[in-house]
């Protein structure tokens, strides 16, 4: 149980240690959600996956590798997104890498990653900074300018009807699923409280991963993503990897291991995570550990966890 204390709340650790421990986190099932909020939701998913297993298998634009990225923390020398889309990249023999770079200045804005994924590729990979409406990175040292890489109000543009991409996104809150317009209405709670729903980003329709997912004529068959902070190597003091390690070894499972269900790669690079970084419930909130066990918590699949990719001959 993620309540082992039984009090309601689930994964409970804020004190001096978990107050929920000895979880297993490790996935005994692969577990996706088809987050579909209408009717008109449910057909569009059903009419993707059904297209995107008949029809992808032997298709030269499943070949291409799209990935966005730039210098995700500019106070430190390396840019960090690039260097995470560029291991995942590695991984991949056989796909044609597309890079969306700030630091080459083939990312621009959301123009170019428009563009690249209209053209139809196998996956989508986003490394940087989000919230549950927008995805976006810095130039190479710069960080009081930002980058816009895609937001939700984008999607529609999107014309890739047939060739979806898996898409893995970096990013904070990208995949927080509930979020609603009628967090607009809760200025109740106090100006502040209010403020804090539109900035950041919580007064969307459907979050950015969903939104990308469902988007009917284009967008991602699958995308997975953080439901909350997406921490990082730097958050914890460069002992070990975190949201990166999940998110490079998505395509180690593809690429390198030949897994190519859906639901078993998350499931796997899951297990892997924890096994590279066990836990110790033992110790406090915010501690190097507490954040290996939320990262794992956290990393959400919407999809269908059956999918096979790449589709069926």
């Amino acid at each position: 149980s993620w309540d082992t204390n039984e009090n309601g709340v689930f994964g409970e650790w804020k004190g001096s240690k978990a107050e929920d421990g000895q979880i297993d986190l490790k996935p005994d099932v692969y577990v996706g959600r088809l987050a579909c909020r209408t009717e008109k939701e449910v057909e569009v998913m059903v009419n993707k996956i059904i297209k995107y297993e008949n029809t992808t298998h032997g298709q030269s634009w499943f070949n291409k590798m799209v990935v966005v990225a730039g210098d995700t923390y500019p106070e430190y020398p390396t840019n960090e997104g690039e260097l995470g889309t560029q291991q995942a990249i590695d991984w991949m023999p056989g796909f044609t890498p597309i890079k969306l770079w700030t630091s080459t200045g083939t990312l621009t804005g959301e123009d170019d990653v428009i563009n690249a994924v209209s053209q139809g590729c196998g996956f989508l990979f986003f490394d940087g900074h989000g919230n549950p409406m927008t995805w976006a990175t810095h130039p190479p040292g710069d960080g009081d300018t930002w980058i816009d890489g895609l937001k939700v109000q984008d999607m529609n543009e999107l014309s890739n009807d047939g060739k979806y991409p898996v898409c893995v996104v970096g990013g904070c809150h990208n995949s927080q699923f509930n979020v609603s317009m009628l967090n607009y209405l809760k200025i109740y709670k106090g100006i502040w409280n209010w403020y804090e729903y539109l900035y950041k980003g919580e007064t969307s329709y459907e979050c950015f991963s969903w939104w990308l997912t469902s988007v009917e004529h284009g967008g991602s068959i699958a995308t997975t993503g953080y439901s909350g902070l997406g921490y990082t190597k730097e958050d914890k003091n460069f002992t070990g990897e975190a949201s990166e390690w999940l998110d490079t070894h998505f395509f180690w499972e593809y690429g390198m291991n030949g897994t190519d269900i859906l639901g078993e790669i998350w499931g796997n690079a899951i297990r892997g995570y924890l096994n590279t970084y066990p836990i110790d419930w033992s110790q406090p909130a915010g501690s190097f550990t507490s954040i290996d066990a939320k990262t794992a918590q956290e990393w959400i699949l919407l999809g269908d966890p059956t999918l096979k990719i790449g589709g069926y001959p």
